[in-house]
This record gives C-alpha cells, sequence and structure tokens, in this order.
C-alpha cells in the first residue's frame, strides 16, 4: 500500500527525522547542502530558500520589536490614566464636591483606554499590518536621518 503525504505533512515529518539525526538539533551549511542535495534539491533554489527565510526572519523579528513597541505604549497611556485620575478623585474628595466630575473624566477616558488595550493586544490584522508599514517607514526614516547627522557631524 502507498502512503501519499500532504507537502506540509512530509515537510513536518522531513523536520522531525533531521532533528532527531542531529544530536543537538543544529545543522553545518554542508550538512545542510548535502540533505538538500538527497532530496534533489538545487543548490541555487537552496540559496534562493535561504534568502527568502532570512528575509522572513528579519520581518518577524522587527514585528516583535513593533509588538513591543505597542505594549509599552499602552503601558504609559494605563499609567497617565492611573495617575491624572487618582490625582483628580483626590481633589473631588478634597474640595468636598464628591466625585461627579473626576467620575465623569474616569469613565471618559477609561472607554478611550479599552479601544487602546483592544487594538493592542487584540488588533484587526489589516489595521495591524498598516500600522506595523508605518513604524517601520518612520523608524527608518529616523535611522536615515540619525546616520546623515553622524557623517555630516563627524561621529
Amino acid at each position: 500500500m502507498t502512503e501519499l503525504y500532504a507537502s506540509e505533512e512530509a515537510q513536518q515529518i522531513l523536520q522531525i527525522a533531521i532533528t532527531k539525526q542531529t544530536e543537538s538539533g543544529e545543522l553545518s551549511r554542508g550538512q545542510l547542502l548535502e540533505i538538500a542535495g538527497e532530496l534533489g534539491i538545487s543548490d541555487d533554489m537552496l540559496l534562493a530558500a535561504e534568502q527568502e527565510w532570512l528575509s522572513r526572519k528579519g520581518e518577524m523579528q522587527e514585528q516583535a520589536t513593533f509588538d513591543q513597541y505597542r505594549r509599552q505604549r499602552f503601558q504609559h497611556h494605563l499609567i497617565r490614566y492611573l495617575v491624572v485620575n487618582s490625582f483628580l478623585f483626590l481633589i473631588d474628595l478634597l474640595i468636598g464636591n464628591g466625585v461627579q466630575l473626576s467620575l465623569f473624566i474616569l469613565l471618559a477616558w477609561g472607554i478611550g483606554l479599552a479601544l487602546h488595550a483592544w487594538q493592542t493586544f487584540w488588533p484587526n490584522s489589516f489595521r495591524y499590518d498598516e500600522d506595523f508599514q508605518k513604524w517601520r517607514r518612520q523608524r527608518r526614516l529616523r535611522q536615515s536621518v540619525s546616520n546623515f547627522m553622524k557623517r555630516f557631524l563627524g561621529v
């Protein structure tokens, strides 16, 4: 009986076998070339796949940095919310008017904070991609300006 595997299943099986074959789970470039040769993968195809993998790896690292940036922005927003609203609450208590004004601000700002939390931790994929690309452009622009200034100033 001939067993047929989908391409993804075959890839997973081969990945497990390769991992088990090497003790440390790491392969040298020579071993990678040897395995590719045994599978009938040309050196050019392997090189193209390696370059694509490096590109994806770099983008995943950038996305991890972007995710950290988004979480930090939310944390800063949360801290400002807590500090300002605590201060307003104390002022309302000291004045003796109750907590009417501070409660209104607390609720209104709280809605905005909840929306910010939603966008940070459960983003829409389209909106996330737009925000990521915008952040990436801004980051590259800042790096370009920084590099220009370093060259200009001779640092």
